[in-house]
């Protein structure tokens, strides 16, 4: 019988959060944003909120950085130090091994490595999986790409089929993104980071600070794409641009909406719902006036950007390193059935936000038990038994967490 390896019972309390429809033209630049009245219903109280059973799955993990499910009911899961495991079960007392995969470009440094991964909604048939990872050129660092791999029946041995997209920028693996999700309409949306680079934000040339759109099988971009018709190719990917380091990208169930996480400085961590084509307003170039990196201008800079894209959800005052973003789905989750799920390295913490149906935040719900509980959480993504499955990423025997309505 699997080994359960203890459990919580979180009380959730419900309090009262910001939201941000459009910003007040009076409000300085980088404060938590704040919202009219709101006419919809008061989100469910603690008393219709479920408690939590937080389990172990697995450990023996090394900074778990991204959770994919596959149709027999294993699990695998990319290590940023340029591992794959593949545990036998998402039940608790999974057993883990090592998928043998060439990872040896992989550039292992700072924030980079073997980052994001989706599996292809026909893995029954292909057996394809696409991670999202650094890349070196005899040994220095190159690029960040988007690799395309198969993965043996037996589950031994995953073999790289093609480089999906090539050419997403590096530095010193600083801000290195890099999160890929399937959209509604099977798009591959991409968040990524702009890996400490002044300019690159605001550079739709650029693939960096970006959210991206692209066939998950061809690799090409988004025929909806805002900037199809651009005469620089890589800017015929570009989604959305003014991001800092993306690291969460979770679609609303039943809807088109795209929520990103998105670290910011020293403060003002954002969740952002995003415009097809907009502007989220980081800029520490400074429209170039500047050189090096300035970390002190805001995270959605409205003097400089008028019409720069306002974040849902800020951290205010601190930085909680949010990571990534996935939705609650299930009428088993009883109070929490549709909230959005936001993991915080820093913050050692869950972060619950409940939203409209417009796509604002309505409120805010952190299970305290699981602050600091555990270390710092990474990766977060909805089983198809519909259960929340989060990984940590303390960097020695890390874990993989099933959370269930108790």
């Amino acid at each position: 019988m699997a080994h359960r390896a203890g459990f919580l019972v979180l009380a959730l309390t419900m309090a009262a959060l910001t939201a941000c429809t459009d910003a007040p033209a009076e409000r300085d630049v980088g404060e938590v944003p704040q919202s009219e009245p709101s006419s919809t219903p008061t989100p469910p109280s603690s008393t219709e909120t479920p408690g939590l059973l937080v389990e172990q799955v697995a450990g023996g993990l090394e900074h778990g950085w991204d959770i994919g499910f596959l149709p027999d009911g294993k699990v695998l899961v990319t290590q940023r130090p340029a591992r794959i495991a593949l545990l036998s079960s998402a039940e608790p007392g999974a057993r883990v091994t090592q998928v043998k995969a060439e990872l040896s470009d992989v550039y292992v440094s700072g924030e980079g490595g073997l980052m994001g991964m989706v599996v292809h909604p026909d893995f029954e048939q292909t057996r394809r999986f696409t991670t999202c990872q650094t890349h070196t050129e005899n040994g220095d660092p190159a690029d960040i790409r988007l690799v395309t791999w198969r993965l043996a029946e037996d589950g031994k041995i995953a073999t790289r089929e093609k480089e999906l997209l090539t050419g997403l920028p590096l530095s010193t693996g600083r801000h290195s993104g890099c999160r890929p999700t399937i959209g509604a309409d099977g798009m591959l949306v991409v968040g990524t980071g702009d890996t400490a680079q002044g300019s690159i934000s605001q550079d739709k040339t650029s693939l960096g600070g970006k959210v991206l759109r692209l066939d998950l099988n061809t690799g090409e971009p988004a025929p909806d794409n805002p900037f199809i018709d651009a005469e620089n190719p890589r800017e015929r990917y570009v989604y959305s641009y003014g991001h800092r380091n993306i690291q969460g990208v979770a679609i609303r169930p039943d809807s088109d909406q795209i929520y990103t996480a998105e670290h910011g400085p020293s403060s003002n961590d954002e969740v952002n719902l995003i415009q097809s084509g907009g502007n989220y307003g980081w800029d520490p170039s400074q429209g170039g006036r500047v050189g090096g990196y300035d970390e002190s201008v805001p995270m959605t800079d409205l003097q400089r950007f008028p019409d720069a894209v306002p974040a849902k959800w800020q951290s205010g005052e601190t930085t909680e390193a949010v990571c990534a973003a996935t939705f609650l789905e299930g009428d088993q989750w009883g109070g929490l059935n549709g909230v959005l799920v936001v993991t915080a390295l820093k913050g050692a913490k869950v972060i619950l936000l409940t939203l409209t149906d417009a796509g604002d935040v309505a409120s805010v719900a952190i299970p305290e038990e699981f602050n600091n509980r555990f270390g710092r959480l990474r990766a977060a993504r909805s089983g198809p038994d519909g259960a929340l499955y989060i990984t940590t990423t303390n960097g020695s025997d890390d874990k993989l967490l099933r959370i269930t309505p108790r």
